[in-house]
């Protein structure tokens, strides 16, 4: 028997909560906007009436401006966000306890075993809309399928504050016409590669066979493959469930651009100390330091370095990110925003250090280990900068 999964997207989420708070704010094309002054300038959210103007997700400020003069600006409340997040998380958990969200304003629930009480998927979908309408005040729109991608695809498919049914007898008819760029995880690059070889719409990826797929794109080609056919199958997972660690990173935009070499290692190093401190929180290693920088241009770029030994210390992963960022782009240039991720993660009571013969590795480790053990104590018991580097303080980067 084929499950039954939906998909909730809050409509416009940040936009939505801001509108129940000023409720003038529905009249006029909105957006909710990063803070110019911190330098994250950025459209957040926007309004069905900014959308017309061709707003999007992600664009700076002066671009929104530039398409539509009139639009109202409205300042970030992540505080209520996570609030209204809540209540609407409470409202899923009348239905059913399988619920993975998939951030702040979307989730995957499994109603399979909720049928028998409060009736099919497009019955459950147009009941939770309904009710978070009236008891929240925003608009969700729900995908109903037999499993998650295309209950994703539901919920994209008609906006606002609709149902959508993906069932095996029409996902064809729905799916097949989408672009490929409407598949889960198939990012602007892959969509230009695919592109480029003349697969541009699901049904293309349908078409094409899963060995065609996997040599255009290896691995994630096969699961695109399986994406686009139905064949998707992995379970709804609660958010107390366990989850496997594939990454852990931090990126910030700053204050001001970095000019420089000092520049460069204060914002590292701020980075690289957050990365390594969750990883050990986790009980993690990393054998891999990936890198992203964009310039004041917005154009982007990232490399990756596989590490001798895996990871949790700030000092190993800060050094390799200087390293990687003196490669990959001139220094004298200055650099808006920057990321470092460990990557290739590994369980931490697992890992054995490769011995050198030069050096004492496992004495220098066990330095390191102690050395930021003890940040990590003092940290959790007088709170998260208790402890800071000194190339952070009054560096104007907002560090």
């Amino acid at each position: 028997m084929d499950r039954t999964v939906l998909h909730c997207d809050c409509n416009s989420f940040f936009a939505s909560v801001e509108t129940v708070f000023n409720p003038s704010y529905a009249n006029v094309p909105m957006a909710v906007c990063g803070s110019s002054e911190e330098r994250h300038g950025i459209v957040l959210a926007k309004n069905e009436l900014a959308k017309r103007f061709g707003i999007k997700t992600g664009e700076v400020i002066w671009q929104a401006k530039k398409k539509c003069p009139s639009l109202v600006i409205a300042q970030p409340h992540y505080r209520e966000y996570e609030q209204f997040s809540r209540r609407i998380g409470e409202i899923f958990y009348k239905y059913t306890d399988l619920i993975e969200p998939f951030g702040i304003d979307e989730s995957w629930l499994d109603v399979t075993a909720s049928k028998n009480l409060f009736g099919d998927g497009k019955q459950i979908a147009d009941s939770l809309r309904e009710r978070i309408h009236r008891e929240v005040g925003i608009t969700v729109s729900v995908g109903v399928s037999f499993n998650k991608v295309f209950a994703k695809l539901g919920s994209d498919y008609k906006k606002p504050d609709a149902t959508t049914v993906i069932s095996r007898e029409n996902f064809k008819d729905i799916v097949y016409p989408l672009p490929v760029s409407a598949l889960l995880f198939a990012g602007r690059s892959t969509t230009a590669r695919l592109n480029r070889i003349g697969i541009k719409t699901v049904g293309d990826v349908a078409l094409a066979g899963r060995k065609a797929m996997s040599d255009a794109l290896g691995k994630n080609g096969a699961t695109l493959y399986d994406y686009a056919t139905g064949a998707e199958c992995s379970p709804v997972t609660p958010v107390n469930t366990e989850r496997e660690i594939k990454s852990v990173g931090n990126g910030m935009t700053f204050r001001r651009d970095l000019v420089g070499i000092d520049d460069i290692r204060a914002a590292v190093w701020a980075l690289a100390d957050t990365v390594s401190s969750r990883m050990r929180s986790y009980g993690v290693m990393c054998g891999t330091v990936a890198v992203s920088v964009r310039d004041t241009n917005l154009n982007t770029v990232s490399r990756q370095r596989k590490l001798r030994n895996p990871t949790c210390f700030c000092k190993d992963i800060a050094s390799v990110s200087v390293d990687i960022i003196r490669e990959l782009t001139d220094i004298s240039k200055p650099i808006r925003s920057l990321t470092v991720t460990g990557m290739d993660i590994c369980k931490a009571d697992t890992v054995g250090v490769q011995q050198s013969f030069f050096t004492d590795e496992s004495t220098r480790r066990e330095k390191n280990e102690k050395l930021e053990t003890a940040i990590d104590r003092i940290r959790a018991r007088f709170g998260g900068e208790a402890v800071t580097r000194a190339s952070s303080v009054n560096s104007g980067l907002g560090i």
